[in-house]
């Protein structure tokens, strides 16, 4: 069994958009592909619908994840870097405990797990060289 997911690190100048999941780990943004969207598409939906923040993505490149749930579903998530266009953080109660920004020099303090991590570091490097 296969599973996709899309997501995005959202950046507000030095601020990066982390939330906490009800597993109680923090990683960024990020949901199911609904049929007939785009990998974009659901990023931004799925920004929107967690933490009620508009975004636009600023980078056509994909960051990668593979994982396994529960030992035979094969994870795949995708996140894009992306800027805040809205600021009013609510979160979606039934999705996720809590949202935040997050100084992006902190933000790998916060991130749960190794794989993220990792991605957020190729973002740094790549946001650096800009």
């Amino acid at each position: 069994m296969k599973e996709k997911s899309c997501g995005a690190i959202v950046f507000n100048g030095d601020d990066v958009l982390i939330i906490e999941q009800f597993q109680g780990f923090f990683s960024f943004p990020k949901g199911h592909v609904e049929p007939g969207e785009t990998d974009e598409e659901t990023a931004i939906r799925e920004v929107k619908e967690e933490t009620n923040i508009d975004i636009e993505i600023i980078s056509k490149k994909k960051y990668k994840i593979n994982y396994k749930i529960n030992g035979n579903t094969k994870k795949e998530v995708i996140f894009f870097i992306a800027k805040a266009i809205s600021f009013d953080l609510k979160n979606q109660e039934n999705e996720i405990i809590s949202c935040e920004w997050v100084n992006k020099d902190a933000v790998l303090d916060k991130l749960t797990y190794n794989n993220i991590k990792k991605i957020f570091k190729c973002v740094l490097k790549g946001k650096n060289r800009k």
